[in-house]
């Protein structure tokens, strides 16, 4: 059984582990006023936010096309895929999932292919593509990887601190959690990516208590698959310290925000997804 993983841009994940587990990503677009940049293959995560920081234009994001998809579908097909696992950035977020879905339709004459809605982002999309990979390395069969994906979806949770509201304010990603823009400057928001979509999941006053609460998200319940994300945060450290207390350090995947998923939160973005764990 030679099962392939193919994932999008959104899943943050560092290129040694993508390159190690050979999963195939299809990346999203990233637009600066008419200049249009395609994902960890023309803008690098570090160029990203280089320019983020420097642009007078906020930068957008486009969706791969249902093409784009189904050219790495058959060429995965092409060097001898059996079966092909697909998890893509929540459909409540982007029309990333439509396009993976209508290339495996295309496609699924030549080869099974499972396109799976991972209801999150970021890492939280990123810990799902590595368990399908980590299966498919291991020769397991398709309807077993997709089986266990969709389980370990179900129990993923993610939980942000953002440093300003004005990235996902003009994005418009920010779902039910619109009551947020109404806050004063001295609030630091934490939001949760929840049944796919942004939701509120708690307000403080400072960043320090920021972080606190989201360490105490992964206290509250037994867990794994931990990992931490940040958009270039300078305290990192510091809640890395604060999960080092509940989870070893050599579990913790920490990983920096890439351009999709920055674009929507902006600088100093910092957050935790993990599993719960069952039983």
């Amino acid at each position: 059984m030679n099962v392939r993983v193919v994932t999008d841009s959104a899943c943050d994940l560092p290129e040694q582990l993508v390159a190690e587990l050979g999963i195939e990503i299809v990346p999203l677009t990233i637009r600066f006023g008419a200049e249009e940049l395609v994902d960890r293959v023309e803008l690098s995560t570090d160029e990203f936010w280089d320019r983020l920081r420097s642009s007078e234009a906020l930068p957008e994001t486009s969706a791969p096309s249902a093409g784009a998809f189904e050219a790495r579908f058959r060429e995965l097909i092409a060097d001898g895929a059996s079966g092909i696992v697909c998890v893509n950035l929540s459909s409540r977020l982007s029309a990333t999932m439509q396009a993976a879905q209508v290339a495996g339709a295309a496609v699924t004459k030549d080869c099974p292919v499972h396109v799976i809605d991972s209801m999150t982002c970021s890492l939280g999309l990123g810990s799902l593509v590595l368990t399908a990979a980590r299966r498919a390395s291991n020769g397991d069969a398709i309807d077993d990887i997709v089986a266990e994906v969709s389980d370990r979806r179900d129990r993923t949770r993610l939980f942000g601190s953002l440093d300003t509201l004005e990235f996902i304010k003009r994005g418009g990603r920010i779902g039910n959690a619109r009551a947020l823009l109404g806050t004063m400057l001295s609030i630091k928001p934490v939001i949760e990516v929840r049944d796919g979509a942004v939701e509120e999941s708690g307000r403080v006053r400072t960043r320090s208590r920021a972080l606190r609460l989201l360490a105490d998200k992964v206290r509250e319940q037994r867990v794994d698959s931990v990992a931490l994300l940040h958009g270039q945060a300078s305290d990192v450290d510091e809640l890395l310290e604060l999960l080092e207390a509940i989870v070893p350090r050599d579990e913790i995947v920490v990983s920096v925000v890439g351009s999709v998923i920055g674009t929507h939160a902006g600088p100093g973005v910092i957050g935790v997804t993990f599993q719960v764990a069952k039983g």
